[in-house]
């Protein structure tokens, strides 16, 4: 017990409000009817995914109004040059409507460069709704739909969501698991066209 303590008060500082809590996509989340269920919609997350020939589905189910955050990125691989851009709907799907609220458009968007600290690795920043990884909106209790795609609906990106940062005992205690699957993103066999 004294070494988990120990870990958590090695590990608790580390996590500031600049990271998001990492999560796996490994699901096949290609049909709204499969669609990954996003707990919590307040808390951070960097949800990571690989499409591979279909968009994914990300599912939001919250009783009470919430603060909404949604943004796109994808891993900065060393040695290339390009890489693939993403785009993401939000469909309002509450009371059986399906009603786009909004499209971030990826293609039409000027992707820039950042480091982020924590997890040492190199991200090409895509569209936001909300204004630096914040959110900017509330929105109703409901049901909303998230896809995320590209023209080819191929290659990795990361579906930020979320803007509270919350870090506990558990999300850290998964960490040493997840990690080493969050790291093989920017292991590729050639580079994306």
């Amino acid at each position: 017990m004294k070494y988990l303590y120990l870990f958590l008060l090695i590990a608790l500082p580390i996590f500031n409000a600049s990271s998001h809590q990492p999560a796996l996509n490994e699901e096949n989340t290609n049909s709204p009817d499969n669609a990954y269920l996003i707990e919590k919609p307040e808390i951070s997350k960097a949800i990571y995914g690989t499409l591979e020939g279909d968009a994914h589905y990300y599912t939001i189910k919250s009783e009470i109004d919430f603060n909404f955050y949604v943004g796109i990125t994808t891993p900065k691989i060393n040695g290339c040059d390009s890489f693939d851009k993403f785009s993401v709907d939000v469909i309002n799907v509450s009371n059986g409507m399906q009603e786009t609220l909004f499209e971030l458009d990826g293609n039409n968007h000027e992707w820039w460069e950042w480091y982020e600290p924590y997890g040492k690795k190199f991200y090409w920043i895509g569209p936001e709704y909300g204004a630096e990884f914040k959110s900017t909106n509330v929105y109703k209790a409901g049901e909303y739909l998230i896809r995320v795609f590209n023209i080819d609906n191929q290659g990795k990106y990361v579906l930020a969501t979320g803007d509270i940062e919350k870090f506990g005992p558990l999300v850290i205690a998964k960490l040493p698991l997840i990690m080493p699957k969050v790291n093989k993103f920017w292991e590729i066999e050639n580079c994306p066209s």
